[in-house]
């Protein structure tokens, strides 16, 4: 049996049970974000194909769709449907009857209440097989959103924005925390004042100011959004690696290490930085849920990822109106979805931070 102090964490995080549900429920997450369109009903691009005459549909509708299929045919790799959808150009029509006549499809299409229900004919030289093939029943699991998209396959793609960022944010932001924050500890003197003085006005601004500035700045889209919150969350991670490299650099080891004729560099990052990543590793998964909601956030404004990109936060955004309609549920969905992910971050980082603190 190893008595490392990584064994014996590791072994306290597994004794941590909501830790570890956190932990593969973050790891069922991420394979259902990388692999969305494998999971989605919906493989189109973005989840992107509206129905207009089954909008807000609640969760369990069934209807016909009748797919018209379309001349134009586009080769596309095998990867990149696998990651990025199918470019559908394919015309689906929701159904309630259909007959096949002798040289056409005859289908009336799909309407409630008052609505009356049109009845239009297609050639049968239009299907190059049998028309009935065409005719398929679907089952909206989650129902339909008010474009009568499948919310179920917008869940699930839209889980790339809220997972990602918190991935791509957090890298940002220890690769400059841990930068400046080192520099600042270590070197101390004039480096040090000038870095707390750039780390005291950057922390006086609101997060979600700033973010929102550098947005405005960088320009509307996905991966502006990513930088701009990466951006803003530098500063704790600056703070606390300044502060255990001030303490750690009066150890013996660091000492030994200047005997030795190290560089500065090599001192800081292979002596110092592996023995107080402790700390930062539990910053960095508050981070995460930080970074998530940020992302929501931003979404929820309108300066997010923009559509037909899938976002919780933007789907909150088109249905928060819904709450008093009697429709609560495609607004709670997605906000359920935000807050699950959010709460097994911020689990992980207390499992982390139990199984880290040398003191148990």
């Amino acid at each position: 049996m190893s008595n490392s102090l990584t064994q014996l964490a590791l072994k306290k995080f597994k004794k941590n049970r909501s830790g570890l549900f956190s932990f593969w429920f973050i790891i069922c997450i991420g394979i259902i974000a990388i692999f969305a369109y494998v999971f989605a009903p919906d493989d189109s691009q973005n989840a992107n194909q509206m129905h207009l005459e089954i909008h807000s549909k609640k969760p369990g509708f069934t209807v016909q769709i009748l797919t018209i299929p379309s001349a134009e045919k586009k080769y596309e790799s095998f990867f990149k449907t696998l990651f990025f959808g199918k470019q559908n150009t394919s015309t689906e029509v929701p159904i309630s009857d259909y007959k096949v006549l002798p040289d056409a499809l005859e289908i009336t299409q799909y309407a409630e209440g008052n609505i009356q229900k049109q009845v239009k004919s297609y050639p049968l030289a239009l299907f190059q097989e049998n028309p009935e093939n065409y005719i398929k029943t679907k089952k909206f699991i989650l129902g339909t959103d008010k474009y009568g998209r499948d919310l179920l396959s917008r869940m699930l793609i839209g889980a790339r924005i809220s997972f990602f960022i918190g991935f791509i944010a957090v890298f940002i932001s220890l690769v400059i925390g841990i930068t400046i924050g080192a520099i600042a500890g270590y070197f101390g003197g004039k480096a040090d004042t000038f870095i707390m003085w750039l780390i005291n006005i950057t922390w006086s601004i609101p997060t979600l100011l700033l973010v929102i500035a550098i947005t405005l700045a960088l320009g509307k889209g996905f991966w502006q959004v990513f930088i701009a919150v990466g951006l803003t969350m530098w500063v704790e991670v600056a703070r606390v690696v300044r502060g255990q490299i001030i303490s750690a650099k009066e150890q013996q080891y660091v000492e030994a290490a200047r005997a030795l004729g190290f560089s500065d560099m090599r001192i800081i990052f292979h002596h110092i930085l592996p023995n107080i990543m402790a700390p930062v590793i539990v910053i960095s998964a508050a981070n995460f849920a930080a970074a998530i909601l940020i992302e929501s956030g931003l979404s929820f404004l309108g300066i997010g990822a923009q559509p037909p990109t899938p976002s919780w936060g933007a789907m909150i955004k088109d249905h928060y109106s819904y709450i008093i309609l009697g429709k609560a549920y495609l607004a709670v969905i997605p906000g359920l979805a935000i807050m699950s992910l959010v709460m097994a971050f911020m689990l992980i980082g207390n499992a982390l931070r139990d199984a880290l603190d040398v003191r148990n």
